[in-house]
């Protein structure tokens, strides 16, 4: 599964510098595929979009901070648990029950957005 962030969110910014892939952001800030990763030429979506790694996308939420689910691997690869959810002072980085994703899912993910 990817994270995701509550609405309990307090907005206190903890988990963002944690996320190896730099998928989370501030509600409100556009995000990039080649923000912390290595993503070149045309990337596709899981909703089926083709985006471009520099184009700003639309932020996912206004109001507290939220985890891109297609830069998000549960840092997979890199820690042993979530860093966001381990940082969390409120408990408000949870698994996201709609997106169930096996390990190797998400070590695919790593693999294509840092180029292993």
């Amino acid at each position: 599964m990817a994270i995701i962030i509550t609405e309990e969110c307090i907005n206190c910014g903890a988990c963002e510098p944690e996320c190896p892939n730099n998928a989370i952001y501030e509600g409100g800030e556009e995000w990039r595929m080649s923000d912390g990763t290595s993503v070149e030429g045309t990337f596709t979506l899981e909703t089926g979009a083709a985006v471009e790694p520099d184009d700003e996308q639309s932020p996912i939420s206004d109001e507290f901070y939220y985890i891109v689910p297609d830069k998000c691997t549960e840092c997979k690869g890199f820690h042993d648990e979530p860093q966001c959810a381990a940082v969390c002072p409120v408990d408000c980085c949870v698994p996201d029950p709609d997106r169930e994703e096996t390990d190797e899912i998400l070590l695919n993910r790593k693999s294509l957005l840092h180029g292993e």
